[in-house]
């Protein structure tokens, strides 16, 4: 019977802690759809602030002739972008790190390791006047670059690099392939969750960042999601329907991305912690 109690416990508290996470994303959903107006008519807070309402699309369809639905296309572009070139560069060193071994090896994996304790922000203002004396700033190639090395991608990749046996390897070198075709022809097949996993992260990484996108794209052709979201709130005056309706969008898609891809994530992480 205990043990059934401390089950049935912690159900109900797993379900509390869940409702108490989803009320303010209800909220948001909600007051996408009410006009500006009307989002603080039913505070404080009861049934009526989540469910009466006339619902309306005015705020999505304001929204697509707002600088935030050019700016949402540029996310999706600049985080496609970062994913594909970036799965290319980590996934090259992280078979340099896995497969090789070479005085210093341990060195530059520390590298790698450290880039990813230290946040981006940190770094990003000295990055960003780099940036600036290489004619970089407004352009998707400056958005994209600080993306495509990502540290903690190098490791996933290389954790499960180290998992593939060197049996494989050692016969597909007496075949005749050469270390690229080893790379293409055996590692790169047998890393698919892991190289899912990486792409979500480098993905993520790119989707929500602020303070690069704010100080490398300033000008309308290249402003990010997340900045013009921002930028609908002046500084006396903010219509709170237009911004609960670009957040909703900002939120639905890579929640979209996670969801297709999420038994591949935890697959990745999950092998990569075992090497």
């Amino acid at each position: 019977m205990k043990p059934r109690l401390q089950s049935l416990s912690l159900s109900v508290l797993g379900g509390v802690v869940g409702i108490l996470f989803f009320l303010p994303l209800l909220w948001v959903l909600t007051n996408s759809l009410r006009p500006g107006s009307e989002t603080f008519a039913h505070l404080t807070l009861s049934w009526r602030t989540f469910f009466e309402l006339k619902p309306t699309l005015h705020n999505y369809s304001a929204l697509l002739s707002s600088d935030v639905g050019r700016a949402t296309l540029n996310s999706i572009l600049v985080s496609a972008a970062t994913v594909v070139i970036g799965l290319a560069v980590c996934a090259s060193a992280a078979f340099g790190l896995a497969a090789f071994e070479y005085r210093g090896r341990g060195l530059v994996f520390g590298i790698v390791v450290l880039s990813f304790l230290v946040p981006f922000d940190a770094i990003a203002i000295p990055l960003s006047t780099m940036f600036r004396d290489w004619q970089l700033t407004n352009t998707f190639t400056g958005l994209v670059l600080p993306g495509i090395g990502n540290g903690m991608a190098i490791f996933l990749l290389r954790q499960f690099f180290l998992g593939i046996p060197a049996e494989l390897v050692e016969a597909g070198r007496l075949d005749g392939l050469g270390w690229f075709g080893v790379f293409r022809w055996i590692y790169l097949p047998l890393s698919r969750p892991a190289l899912i996993g990486a792409g979500l992260m480098l993905f993520l990484f790119q989707w929500q960042s602020y303070v690069w996108p704010l100080l490398i794209g300033t000008d309308a052709k290249h402003i990010l999601g997340p900045v013009a979201l921002s930028n609908l709130q002046g500084q006396n005056f903010a219509d709170y329907g237009l911004v609960f309706a670009g957040a909703v969008v900002l939120t639905v898609i890579p929640l979209m991305v996670i969801a297709g891809f999420q038994r591949y994530f935890v697959q990745s992480v999950a092998s990569s912690g075992l090497k």
